[in-house]
């Protein structure tokens, strides 16, 4: 019969050979932070470099949970040549301090599995070369595996969740409103239809009774609901049928959009906007530094020191009618016109965030022809405009548009029959007849915004898939 004591000791070693056979599975930031010093490990990653010597064999994993990656040490029995260049592998071993400065720590791997191979000639992206953004779009389908591309998803993720905590602290409703649609919330046509693939010789009625899009914007559906909450917003795809190779504009993007009930001031909304761009880029720049940095180094040096001035400084604010006599007193020739009642173009808001000291910039009380059938009419100005407003921004131009709504059941119906589209919205007549309030709202362009942040030049550059005219890979 075994004694309690050398039962124990024989529990004991029994644990601790459980725990040499069972490494704790981590991800290599999780391994970096040094927090499992002296632990049996598994990390599961790609090759982002391979170093074989003559009695050792250094490689480097990275797993997308961070920007740095993890040094692999094994003694060079463990070579393979299906080891190589972006292959998948799995690696347990012990992880340990490292002597080298420059890493806190390295994994002394005791196995070494290849999951899956990678062929380095055929791979498009070598081995410590830094590729063009021009050249990475080119593979959509590979892109992630780069380091530019990597952080930029992670801090699209951060912001992501920065736009939604915002939100949540400030007592906003999250509504999903639809993707598909039966109203042209913006009104200039520029919509994809939806309707089922249907053999040609088929006929049939139109699946929803009625046409049907892809939305162009949740307004109207957050205008709905903010007859019931005093704050909403929704946080989703939108498209646009624009025939355009731009570098700011896609076919499909995400828009941040909001709408707060029972307000009668634009300064209401450009609090809003304002407030949600720094905080926003507050979280992104605390959660993502080493993200953000390879960005401002290599994308768009000097852009941090201009981030960090925009974080501080109060934004200005002008007019529509002020801005077009800045720009009328300007010596720069424009291509298109700045009379009065001229819409605002690329080159215009360029100019005006210039003019402010390069920094973003509210322009309000837009011409009201300019502006849809439900910004509101300001009727007190001398001049015919809109409650409107937008943020412009240097290098990207307008960021985001917004507007009081019309809650003047006359003043809106009579827009309504204006545009003939009185039948059409009905329903939205009814908001204004049932408990109708002062609201307004604003739409942020997501991507835009990534763009304004980390100074890139190419919206196509900072969403995963970009949809663009005569451009659907995947």
């Amino acid at each position: 019969m075994l004694s309690l004591a050398s039962f124990t000791s024989r529990r004991i070693l029994c644990i601790r050979h459980y725990c040499k056979k069972t490494p704790t599975k981590l991800r290599v930031s999780e391994a970096i932070s040094g927090s499992n010093l002296g632990a049996n490990i598994k990390i599961q990653g790609w090759v982002r470099s391979v170093r074989p010597q003559k009695k050792n064999l250094f490689l480097h994993v990275n797993d997308g949970s961070s920007l740095q990656s993890l040094q692999i040490i094994a003694s060079s029995d463990q070579n393979d040549p299906l080891l190589t260049f972006g292959c998948a592998v799995e690696v347990t071993g012990l992880l340990k301090q490292s002597p080298n400065q420059k890493q806190p720590v390295e994994l002394e791997a005791d196995k070494i599995r290849v999951v899956g191979e990678c062929n380095p000639l055929d791979f498009p992206f070598k081995i410590k070369e830094r590729h063009a953004v021009e050249y990475i779009r080119q593979f959509p389908h590979l892109r992630c595996r780069t380091n530019a591309f990597s952080s930029l998803l992670r801090i699209r993720s951060e912001a992501t969740a920065a736009i939604h905590s915002y939100f949540k602290k400030n007592g906003f409703v999250q509504i999903h409103t639809p993707i598909i649609t039966s109203n042209d919330c913006e009104g200039a046509g520029e919509l994809f239809a939806v309707q089922p693939q249907r053999p040609e010789n088929d006929v049939d009625e139109k699946f929803f009774s009625v046409p049907a899009f892809l939305t162009v914007s949740g307004q109207l559906h957050l205008e709905v609901m903010s007859g019931a909450f005093s704050k909403v917003y929704t946080f989703g795809p939108t498209f646009r049928a624009e025939n355009s190779q731009s570098r700011r504009h896609l076919a499909e993007f995400y828009m941040v959009e909001a709408e707060l009930s029972f307000t009668q001031s634009i300064e209401d909304l450009t609090e809003v906007m304002e407030d949600i761009f720094k905080s926003s880029t507050e979280y992104v720049l605390a959660q993502c530094a080493e993200d953000v940095a390879l960005f401002h180094k290599h994308v768009s040096p000097g852009h941090r020191d201009s981030i960090d001035y925009w974080l501080r400084t109060k934004f200005p604010v002008m007019t529509y009618s002020e801005a077009v006599d800045i720009l009328n007193r300007s010596s720069q020739n424009f291509v298109f016109p700045t009379e009065w009642g001229c819409d605002l173009q690329k080159e215009h808001e360029k100019y005006l965030v210039k003019h402010c000291g390069n920094i973003p910039v509210f322009v309000t009380d837009y011409p009201y022809d300019l502006k849809p059938f439900y910004a509101r009419d300001n009727q007190d100005h001398p001049e015919h405009t809109a409650a409107a407003v937008d943020l412009l921004v240097p290098g990207v131009g307008e960021l985001c548009g917004g507007s009081l709504r019309e809650e003047r059941l006359d003043l809106l119906r009579t827009r309504l029959e204006e545009v003939g589209l009185e039948d059409a919205y009905s329903w939205y007549l009814d908001l204004r007849r049932f408990g109708s309030i002062p609201h307004g709202g604003f739409g942020l362009g997501f991507e835009r915004y990534l763009q304004c942040i980390l100074g890139v030049d190419n919206i196509k550059d900072v969403i995963p898939f970009p949809r663009f005219s005569h451009s659907c890979l995947l």
